[in-house]
C-alpha cells in the first residue's frame, strides 16, 4: 500500500469516527466521562499494583474511594449551595435593574458628546453585533444542554458512569497493549512515541488544570465569603471550577461578583474587595500556579483551548466538551510532528528523496 493510500484510508476512518461521535454524541456522555475518570485514575492504580495488590482489588477500592469521596462533597455542599443558589436567584431583579440603570446612564452620556448620526449608527451596529452574539450564545446553549444535561443523560451518568469506570480501570493495560499490537508493524515505533507524546500533553493538561481549579475555587470560595458575599461559596466555586478554559472564570467571577456586592453593600471599599479576589486569583493563576502545577511544555494555547471548547461545545453537546481538550491535544502534537517532518524534507531544503 502506497503512502497516499495510508492517507486516504486513515482520512477516511477519520471520516468515519467523527460522523459516529456525531450521531451518538446523545448517549456517549457517560461512557466518555467513565474514560475520563479510568484515565485520570489508571496511574493510581499503576502504583497501587507496584505495591503488589490485584489490578483487580486495586481497581475495587480505587473506584469507590473516589466516587464516595464526590458523593460526600456533594453531600456537605449542597445544603450550603442550595441556599445561596435562592440568594442570588432573588437577587436577579436588583442585578438586572441596576444594569438598565449602568446602561441608560451611559447611553445619556454618549449622547451628550456625539453627534445624532453616530449615535445612531452605532446603536444599530451594537444592536445587529448583540443579536448575532445571543443567537450564538442560545443555540451553542440549547445544544449543550439538549447533548448532554436532559434528564435520560443525567440518569446515565449516575448509572452507567461509575460502570464503565470501573471496567475501563480494569481493563486499562490490556486495551493499551492490545492496541499496540493492532499497529501497523512497519510505522508502529513512529505511532508510538506520538501517542507517548499526546498523552504526556493530555495527563500534563488534565490534572495541572484539575489542581489549578481546585486550589482557584477554595481562594475564592473563601476569600469572598470572609468579605461578607452572601452567594461567595457558590460564585467562587463556580468561577473556580470553570478556570479550565483561559480567563473565562476570573471574568465570569468578576463580573457576577461585582453585580451582587453593588446590590448587598452600601459602601464602595467591598465592591473593590471582591475585585481585588479575582484579579489576585487571575494574577497567581497565570504566573505561579499554571506553571507550576501545568507546566510549560504542555503545548496548548489558550486561544487553541477556548476554541477547541466551544467547537467541541457546539458540534457534539456536553460530550464535545470533554473530548476538546484531548482532541486539541492530538491535533497539536500531530501539527507539531507534520512541521518537524516538512522541516526535514526536501519541500523544505530541496532536492533528495522525502524521507520515510
Amino acid at each position: 500500500m502506497t503512502r497516499t493510500h495510508r492517507m486516504i484510508t486513515w482520512g477516511l476512518g477519520l471520516v468515519v469516527v467523527l460522523i459516529l461521535l456525531h450521531m451518538l454524541s446523545g448517549i456517549l456522555l457517560p461512557f466518555v466521562a467513565g474514560m475520563a475518570v479510568a484515565y485520570f485514575l489508571d496511574p493510581v492504580a499503576d502504583w497501587m499494583e507496584s505495591k503488589g495488590l490485584s489490578r483487580l482489588l486495586a481497581t475495587v477500592i480505587i473506584t469507590l474511594s473516589f466516587f464516595l469521596i464526590v458523593a460526600l462533597g456533594l453531600a456537605m455542599l449542597f445544603p450550603l449551595l442550595q441556599g445561596q443558589i435562592i440568594a442570588i436567584a432573588d437577587r436577579v431583579p436588583d442585578l438586572v435593574a441596576l444594569v438598565q440603570s449602568m446602561a441608560e446612564q451611559a447611553r445619556a452620556y454618549a449622547e451628550s458628546v456625539l453627534p445624532a448620526d453616530a449615535m445612531q449608527r452605532a446603536g444599530d451596529a451594537a444592536s445587529d453585533y448583540s443579536g448575532t452574539l445571543m443567537g450564538w450564545l442560545k443555540a451553542a446553549a440549547t445544544r449543550v444542554w439538549s447533548g448532554g444535561m436532559a434528564l435520560f443523560q443525567l440518569v446515565s451518568m449516575i448509572l452507567i458512569m461509575p460502570i464503565v469506570s470501573f471496567y475501563m480501570l480494569l481493563e486499562w493495560d490490556r486495551i493499551v497493549a492490545r492496541m499496540d499490537h493492532l499497529l501497523p508493524r512497519g510505522q508502529a515505533p513512529v505511532i508510538r512515541e506520538q501517542l507517548s507524546l499526546i498523552d504526556q500533553t493530555i495527563s500534563a493538561f488534565v490534572r495541572g488544570q484539575a489542581s489549578v481549579c481546585l486550589v482557584l475555587a477554595t481562594f475564592y470560595a473563601i476569600a469572598l465569603t470572609m468579605v461578607g458575599l452572601e452567594t461567595g461559596l457558590l460564585i467562587g466555586l463556580g468561577a473556580g471550577l470553570i478556570s479550565f478554559i483561559p480567563y473565562v472564570g476570573a471574568m465570569t467571577g468578576i463580573s457576577i461578583g461585582v453585580g451582587v456586592a453593588l446590590v448587598q453593600f452600601d459602601g464602595i471599599s467591598p465592591v473593590l474587595s471582591v475585585a481585588a479576589i479575582f484579579i489576585v486569583g487571575q494574577v497567581c493563576e497565570s504566573y505561579l500556579l499554571t506553571p507550576k502545577l501545568v507546566g510549560s511544555k504542555v503545548g496548548l494555547h489558550d486561544l487553541w483551548i477556548i476554541f477547541a471548547l466551544m467547537a467541541g461545545g457546539t458540534l457534539f453537546g456536553f460530550t464535545g466538551v470533554l473530548l476538546a481538550v484531548p482532541t486539541a491535544a492530538i491535533i497539536g502534537v500531530l501539527i507539531r510532528f507534520a512541521i518537524s517532518r516538512y522541516l526535514d524534507s526536501p519541500l523544505y531544503h530541496g532536492g533528495g528523496d522525502i524521507p520515510q
